[in-house]
């Protein structure tokens, strides 16, 4: 009935069930009062000269299996959902049916995970069996848009090295986990200006990270960046706050290239990492952010800033549009 908002197609629905359970009796009754006429049983009816229509009655095992299967359909239809939107007596639905089994599951694991709550992220990634365990959560959970590999694929960020857009401690991997994230780049063209101001722009958050461009257009594109700083940051270096990609290093969230650049800037990105906190228990978060931070700490080590390649052109702030957030599960 989700489809259906007026409240009055609960009603129809109620109403034209009842109907049908009624007119199954009323055909049942019809039935039983059926009388086998006399002579030779039949309605009179003859066709092709010896075909002769009988007028038996309905035999009684028939008639009580019809019986029982009315009933049947009247206690369902108390007990359990089905009249409409009425609940039912035992107030059962499919959902808190599957609450009840995650719940119970939940219980069941809890010991598992008990030992691993009280750990830190860095030592717990170092425990082979909290990881046989993160490596299961990580599959069931995240393969679908990071790949089975963690290195993701244009428009999914690549988990195993060490750029994050929402910050990469483990504190804030568990948050985006539980929390999900929602990174939206907005399309820039009408604030950036022409076609040639976005191939300008584009030339010069190329230049931010060294990537091959064209400087005499990346020359006249910086004065555009400012469109861009607000998110980005003055110097292109992202801003972990709102999930704005740092433009300095040789990471790219879609693809590298001016092309990819000004399709950003023109169309935008609304990136969503979905929120895990309501189909993960907060041991089993635990478990899968010393997981997932342990992709880009295969030693435990602390994570590697990335290199700051030098920028032809004078500091400014890199074009938003080359990513859209790359949250992290």
């Amino acid at each position: 009935m989700s489809d259906f908002t007026s409240p009055g197609w609960s009603w129809f629905v109620a109403a034209a069930v009842v109907a049908s359970l009624l007119a199954c009796l009323g055909v049942l009754a019809v039935a039983s009062r059926g009388k086998v006429i006399p002579g030779d049983g039949s309605t009179g009816h003859v066709w092709d000269e010896d075909l002769r229509e009988l007028n038996n009655p309905l035999p009684r095992w028939w008639m009580g299996l019809f019986v029982i299967t009315v009933v049947f359909a009247g206690v369902y239809l108390a007990l359990y959902p089905g009249l409409g939107s009425l609940a039912g007596l035992l107030h059962w639905s499919s959902a808190g049916q599957h609450q009840a089994e995650v719940l119970r599951q939940a219980r069941a694991i809890a010991p598992v995970y008990a030992r691993y709550a009280a750990m830190p992220v860095p030592a717990l990634a170092q425990d082979p069996a909290a990881m046989a365990i993160g490596d299961r959560l990580f599959a069931n959970n995240c393969a679908q848009c990071h790949g089975a590999d963690a290195r993701g694929s244009p428009g999914f960020p690549n988990l195993t090295d060490g750029d994050w857009l929402w910050g990469g401690t483990p504190e804030q991997i568990e948050q985006t986990i539980t929390q999900g994230r929602n990174g939206v780049m907005p399309v820039m063209a009408p604030a950036v200006g022409s076609a040639q101001d976005i191939r300008d722009l584009a030339n010069y958050v190329l230049s931010l990270s060294g990537s091959p461009h064209d400087a005499a257009a990346a020359q006249r594109g910086q004065p555009k960046f400012a469109v861009c700083a607000g998110c980005h940051g003055a110097d292109g270096r992202g801003n972990t706050a709102v999930g704005a990609p740092n433009l300095t290093d040789s990471i790219w969230l879609y693809a590298p290239g001016e092309a990819a650049i000004v399709t950003r800037i023109e169309q935008g990105a609304n990136l969503v990492m979905p929120a895990q906190g309501g189909r993960l228990t907060p041991p089993q978060i635990h478990v899968l952010a010393a997981y997932v931070w342990g992709l880009s700490h295969p030693q435990g080590e602390a994570a590697a800033a990335p290199a700051e390649p030098a920028s032809p052109v004078a500091p400014a702030a890199t074009a938003a549009p080359a990513a859209g957030p790359r949250a992290r599960r």
